[in-house]
């Protein structure tokens, strides 16, 4: 009995057997007891009376079973766990064990080895995450599911396009859907603009990770997303309406939408294909007569007939909510920046400057742009690449009789200064060099693409004085007598 242990099943028979010993209990209350027949009960007393306490434990207890994985076979598979075959997964690992080794295991078997040995497996097998049923919103209007669905919607007969959709929690219907080129701010901005004309101010809405709804990446700073901090544009006007946004952390979160826009990809592109839709314009006139069909089919009656949609609000001007709004700090020449373009601000008075002063910039989803200052809107023209003559046909928001008497002055005086090429003299000039046609050229075609001064200076490992100072001549730079750039343009 030396060194034996006993389970506690066991450890509760061996008591029970002392106490029929001792004349304390029966052996038919013993049996009882134990949950045993009185015949066994018998043969186990009989047992402990011969062989002792080592009656009650099992008799294949310290034996090694037959089937079992031989030591020498355990130890050389950890070795090579540990050298040749280091880094692999316990899957991969039984694989090439059964591959170029000749040993084979199951997969059980050799992480179980692995495992009490020490080696855990270097890619893990992510734990599947409980997902429970959730019930339908109960009321309509109360929650929207939004996505974006890229397919060939046309099958050939046009360009790919996107279609924008929002899903109805209640009732499974589609309030609004737009087609769009792309997935971008403006197009949901036109998605929300629908169903708020049609029905009303939703309560929330449930979207993906889109960038239009979320930040990419936390440290990832764009323009916007320094002034709006941690919002995005679409994020900032449902602010303004009181729509809560609730972000998806898995398409399963909003598996109606996404259900639906497999329907859409079954259902619309057949009927687009019956009355021959072959552009981006048709398909949205058609979507018009689809979606009450659609939502009459396929809409369900939810739980409470009370809509949730709000009224919109007559002191809000839907206009200037569902748009993108920059701030922007004026120039004491009284310009903006937006996108590598310059724009001009002309005041009501021509002795008033809006210099340092703060304004917004407005663009909206028809990619007209508006710049409002105090809630007025300033007359704006965009400046050509160079200074110079203004074209009239430049001019945004700039009505011909609300045009300032000073300002049309200005507009239709004479065109002033040419910049003319200036031949080049070879006694006055040398030719330019095969280094300065060649950065000259470069930075011309950079200029070309829309890079900034900084960006074509920082890719051609020059300042920016020096290249401004090519993008500023006409043709390729030669040195004078001194050591200064000269730019062989004249005034006249």
């Amino acid at each position: 009995m030396e060194g034996l242990t006993l389970k506690q099943r066991e450890q509760a028979r061996l008591a029970t057997m002392n106490r029929v010993l001792e004349k304390k209990v029966s052996l038919k209350e013993a049996a009882s007891v134990l949950g045993l027949s009185e015949r066994h009960a018998w043969r186990m007393l009989s047992a402990y009376r011969k062989e002792g306490a080592q009656a009650f434990a099992h008799g294949n207890r310290g034996i090694r079973p037959t089937n079992a994985i031989p030591e020498s076979v355990r130890v050389r598979v950890i070795e090579l766990a540990r050298t040749t075959y280091s880094g692999l997964n316990h899957t991969h690992f039984a694989e090439i064990l059964a591959e170029r080794e000749g040993v084979i295991l199951s997969r059980s078997t050799t992480r179980n080895i692995l495992t009490n040995a020490g080696l855990q497996s270097p890619h893990r097998r992510r734990p599947p995450k409980p997902r429970y049923r959730r019930y339908r919103a109960s009321n309509e209007g109360m929650f929207l599911q939004m996505d974006g669905s890229h397919h060939d919607w046309l099958e050939g007969r046009g360009s790919w396009m996107t279609l924008l959709l929002a899903v109805d929690d209640a009732t499974g219907t589609v309030p609004h859907a737009i087609f769009r080129e792309q997935e971008d701010t403006g197009g949901y901005f036109k998605l929300m603009e629908g169903i708020i004309q049609r029905y009303g101010v939703p309560t929330a809405i449930y979207t993906d990770r889109c960038s239009v709804f979320k930040h990419v990446r936390p440290g990832f700073r764009t323009q916007a997303s320094w002034e709006l901090g941690d919002q995005t544009q679409f994020g900032r006007a449902m602010k303004d309406l009181g729509i809560s946004m609730i972000i998806a952390r898995s398409p399963q979160a909003k598996g109606r939408v996404e259900k639906m826009a497999g329907t859409f990809q079954d259902r619309l592109v057949s009927e687009l294909r019956l009355v021959s839709v072959s552009s981006l314009s048709e398909a949205n006139r058609f979507l018009e007569g689809f979606l009450p069909r659609f939502n009459m089919r396929f809409g369900v009656m939810p739980r409470q007939p009370e809509s949730a949609y709000r009224p919109l609000s007559p002191r809000i001007d839907l206009k200037t909510v569902l748009c993108c709004k920059y701030n922007r700090k004026v120039a004491r020449d009284n310009t903006i920046k937006y996108r590598m373009s310059t724009f001009q601000l002309f005041p009501a008075s021509p002795h008033y400057s809006y210099a340092g002063s703060r304004v917004e910039l407005r663009v909206y989803p028809d990619s007209n742009l508006e710049v409002v200052s105090k809630n007025r809107v300033i007359k704006t023209l965009e400046t050509p690449p160079r200074p110079g003559y203004f074209p009239t046909s430049r001019l945004i928001n700039l009505e011909p009789d609300l045009v300032p008497q000073w300002l049309e002055k200005i507009l239709h005086q004479k065109q002033g200064p040419v910049q003319t090429p200036l031949p080049l003299d070879s006694t006055l000039n040398r030719e330019p060099s095969e280094l300065k046609r060649a950065r000259w050229t470069a930075v011309i075609e950079a200029r070309s693409q829309g890079l900034s001064l900084r960006a074509i200076a920082k890719l051609l490992g020059m300042s920016r004085k020096t290249v401004r100072k090519y993008k500023a001549s006409i043709s390729p730079p030669v040195y004078g007598s001194g050591s200064k750039v000269k730019i062989p343009v004249v005034i006249s």
